[in-house]
C-alpha cells in the first residue's frame, strides 16, 4: 500500500514537472508576425476606444493586407502606382504595358533604390570612420556610437 501511494506521488511529481516545463517552452517563444500584428491592431482600437461593430470593422481592416490607413506606402509601391497610373492614362494594354511597366519602374532607379533614413545614417557614419581611419573595435565602437546617435 505504501508502494502504491509512493508511486501515485511519484506520478504526479513528475506530471507537474513536465507541465512546468513546457510552460518555460511557451515562454521562450516568439509571437508570430501574425500574433504581433495582432498585437498592434488591439493597442490601435483599445487607443481609440473602439466598440462593437466598429472594433470589428477596424480589427478586420487593420489585419488584412490593406492595413488601414495608417501605415505608408514604401518607396518601391509609390513608384508602382505612379507608373500603373501613368500606364492607364496612356491607355496601353498588353505587351505595351508590360514593357512601359518595366521601363518606368527602372527609371530613376540610379544604383537600383532609394536609401532609408538607417542606410543614410550608416553610410554617413562609414564616411567619418573612413575619415578617421578608424578599424577594428574601434570602429565597430565608432559606428556603434554613430548610429544612435
Amino acid at each position: 500500500m505504501f508502494r502504491a501511494i509512493v508511486a501515485i506521488a511519484a506520478a504526479f511529481g513528475f506530471a507537474l514537472g513536465a507541465t512546468a516545463q513546457e510552460k518555460d517552452k511557451s515562454k521562450d517563444k516568439q509571437p508570430t508576425a501574425q500574433q504581433e500584428r495582432m498585437k498592434s491592431c488591439n493597442a490601435q482600437a483599445s487607443k481609440k476606444e473602439l466598440k462593437g461593430d466598429e472594433r470589428k470593422a477596424f480589427m478586420s481592416n487593420c489585419l488584412s493586407a490593406k492595413g488601414g490607413d495608417d501605415k505608408e506606402l514604401t518607396a518601391q509601391q509609390k513608384k508602382m502606382k505612379s507608373c500603373n497610373a501613368q500606364a492607364s492614362k496612356k491607355e496601353l494594354k498588353g505587351d505595351d504595358r508590360k514593357k512601359f511597366m518595366s521601363q518606368c519602374l527602372k527609371a530613376d532607379a540610379g544604383d537600383g533604390r532609394e536609401l532609408t533614413a538607417q542606410q543614410e545614417k550608416m553610410k554617413s557614419c562609414n564616411t567619418q570612420a573612413n575619415r578617421r581611419e578608424l578599424k577594428g573595435e574601434k570602429r565597430r565602437e565608432f559606428i556603434s556610437d554613430c548610429l544612435s546617435a
